[in-house]
Formats: structure tokens, C-alpha cells, sequence
């Protein structure tokens, strides 16, 4: 195994931080080398030593050695030296700070090898690349447990491949035990979050609202969260990552004025996704014999919304939109004349609702 396969981002910045404390602890000076002998990194301008002396002690069965006051170290990974450590120092006890200071880095190389594990295993599994049998037996080894229930939260934001919000995303789940952050695609950011026995749907809507708020707040940026129903089983993680890209998808078509959307709250929308596109075109021909809801501006569409949000109370729809309520009789009278619609009434009204739905996912599949 090669360094390359062992060291992450992450590692790498913990690495070098930890160097630089135990100089600071012990006022020695530190390098980390690949087994090749390059120099990887270091707290101080020290000459390394040449490359036919690393070379000999590669070749030597001494994990470690001291020549004056300079110590060398093999650094192991499963049997194989993924580095080599150099230390300065005089005496006894620089050496044993040296040999301390190996186990602490196998031990971070263990511990992020098994983080990248479990990122690719739940990659893998999302994707639904393994067997039931499969995906069993890596659980076991990566001591996941199998049998709990898990929500996939799909996090998407406004610029894509966004490193900060992914970054604020992580220091939020990834010091809880049992939640997992990944990302498939470069512009989503995956959650799969260990959901309590028997929670309700409120709880995972309070989650996705706590991202969208962080997201917007702190990484000053839009974001849209889609999730999915809860997955009693890692086998069922896969069919729980496509509820949330559905949740994710049909939300932003057909309800853009939100943020959040849940698979089991997506509504007619949902219904009319499914729906061929010829189907959806033949009903706006049908309804509105050749004329378009395209030219309509965004304020006959806001008077429209709250309209329908105020359950068609003329009154109230005006209140809310500062109008007296003649100018909204005669909004809606003008809008009668030009699709044979009242939306005054109930029936017509609910045909008009699915209508801009149906427009909507027509300009989506158009698109």
C-alpha cells in the first residue's frame, strides 16, 4: 500500500499540526518522509540526511535507530512503512518522544483509513454496487451497525462543489456518532443521519430546516434540502438515497418558493412527475385551448399563490396583498376572460392550481 492510498485531506492537515505541537511540547524539531525518501513535511530547517543513509536503514530489520542526535523511525500501516520519522534531539528521552510519536500517527493513519472506508462503503451503497450479502459483511467490518433507522438528507446549494458548506456540514454530524457525510455528486452534499425509533416526519423536517438556516446564515448561501423516509436497514439506504433526489428534484420544480422538502410531503407534485409529457400537454390544450400561462407576470402569479394560500377568501387575499379588494375582483375577472377560469369558484380554481404545476414540469422536461 502506497502512501497516496492511506492519506486523505484531513490526515494530512492533522499531521502537520501535530508536529508542530510536539515541538512546541518538547522543543525538538521533527520531519515526515515518504519511504521513498522525500520529504514530506517539517518543523525546522534541518538537513536530511542522504539518501543512501535512508536507504540503509529502510533495508535494515530495526524499526528504529539513533545516529548522534538524530533518531530514525519506521512508521507501519498493516505491516507496511507508509513513513519515515526523523527526530533531533539529545538523550534518552528523545528517542522515547520519537517512538510516541509513531504510534500517535499509525494510530491517525488507522483511524482515516477507516473514515475513507466508510465514506466509499456508504458511496457504494447509495449507489446500490453491493449484494445484500455484500454489504453485510463489509458492515461488519467497518462495525456499522445494520438493523437502525437512517433518514438521507440531499443537500444542494447555490454554488456548486461549495468546500465551506460541505466543511460546516461535517463539523455538524460528523462528531455525532453513527451520522455519515458524503457527497456523490459534486454539487450535493449526502447526510445519512441515525434517526430515533419510531420518529415522526417533524423531527427530520426540523433537521433539513437547521441545515438550509445554518447554510444560510453562516455560509451565506441559498441551499435546498431534500429527504427521504426513514430506512429501517443499510439495504434499504439505496432506495432512501433516490427519495431524497426525487424529494429534491420535484420540490424545486413544482414548489419554488420553498426550501424543504419532504419524499412523503411532496403532494400532487409528485403525482404529475410522474405523468408522460404528452399527457401533461394535451390537459393545458384542453384547459386553455392554445393560450399560455408563460406571459403572466410575477404579480398576477404572487395575487394567484395567496389566493389559494388564504383557502380563496377575497377579503383576507387582499389584506395580505395591501389591495383594495374591487382591484382584486378585477384581476381575477381579467384573468376569466382570457382562460374561461374563475378562480373564485372552488372548481375552477383547483384546475387552474394544477395547471401552473403541470407548467411548471412542462419548462422543467423542455428545458
Amino acid at each position: 500500500m502506497t502512501i497516496d492510498h492511506i492519506l486523505s485531506h484531513t490526515l494530512n492537515n492533522t499531521l502537520e499540526r501535530s508536529l508542530y505541537r510536539w515541538k512546541d511540547i518538547s522543543g525538538l524539531d521533527f520531519a515526515l518522509l515518504t519511504p521513498e525518501g522525500k520529504g514530506y513535511m517539517n518543523t525546522g530547517p534541518r538537513k536530511l540526511p542522504a539518501d543512501k543513509k535512508l536507504e540503509e536503514f529502510l533495508e535494515q530489520a530495526a524499526i528504529s535507530k539513533a545516529v548522534g542526535d538524530l533518531h530514525y523511525f519506521k512508521v507501519f500501516y498493516q505491516e507496511e512503512i507508509i513513513y519515515l520519522l526523523l527526530v533531533w534531539g539529545k538523550g534518552v528521552s528523545s528517542h522515547t518522544i520519537g517512538e510516541m510519536a509513531v504510534c500517535q500517527i499509525e494510530e491517525l493513519a488507522e483511524v482515516s483509513r477507516r473514515r475513507l472506508d466508510k465514506n466509499t462503503y456508504m458511496q457504494n451503497l447509495l449507489l446500490g454496487r453491493y449484494t445484500p450479502i455484500d454489504a453485510s459483511d463489509h458492515a461488519k467490518k467497518l462495525k456499522i451497525t445494520p438493523q437502525c433507522p437512517r433518514t438521507v438528507f440531499l443537500v444542494q446549494t447555490k454554488q456548486p462543489k461549495d468546500e465551506h458548506a460541505l466543511a460546516m456540514i461535517k463539523n455538524l454530524f460528523t462528531a455525532k456518532t453513527g451520522h455519515y457525510v458524503t457527497s456523490i455528486d459534486e454539487g450535493q452534499i449526502i447526510v445519512i443521519k441515525e434517526s430515533s425509533p419510531g420518529e415522526t416526519p417533524d423531527p427530520m423536517e426540523a433537521t433539513a430546516k437547521t441545515l438550509v438556516d445554518m447554510l444560510n446564515t453562516e455560509a451565506m448561501t441559498q441551499a435546498w434540502v431534500g429527504y427521504s423516509a426513514i430506512a429501517d436497514d443499510l439495504d434499504q439506504l439505496a432506495n432512501a438515497y433516490r427519495e431524497a433526489q426525487t424529494a429534491l428534484t420535484v420540490g424545486k420544480i413544482f414548489y419554488s418558493t420553498q426550501n424543504i422538502f419532504g419524499h412523503d410531503r411532496l403532494g400532487i407534485g409528485n403525482l404529475i412527475y410522474q405523468l408522460p409529457l404528452s399527457i401533461c400537454e394535451k390537459f393545458m390544450e384542453e384547459t386553455f385551448h392554445g393560450n399560455s400561462l408563460d406571459p403572466l407576470d410575477e404579480e398576477t402569479f404572487n395575487t394567484i399563490r395567496t389566493f389559494f394560500d388564504n383557502n380563496l377568501n377575497l377579503s383576507e387575499t387582499a389584506r395580505k396583498l395591501y389591495v383594495h379588494r374591487n382591484t382584486l375582483v378585477y384581476r381575477f375577472e381579467k384573468l376569466q376572460r382570457r382562460y374561461g377560469l374563475d378562480l373564485r369558484t372552488f372548481r375552477d380554481a383547483l384546475t387552474f392550481q394544477l395547471a401552473i404545476l403541470v407548467n411548471e414540469y412542462i419548462r422543467y422536461k423542455k428545458a
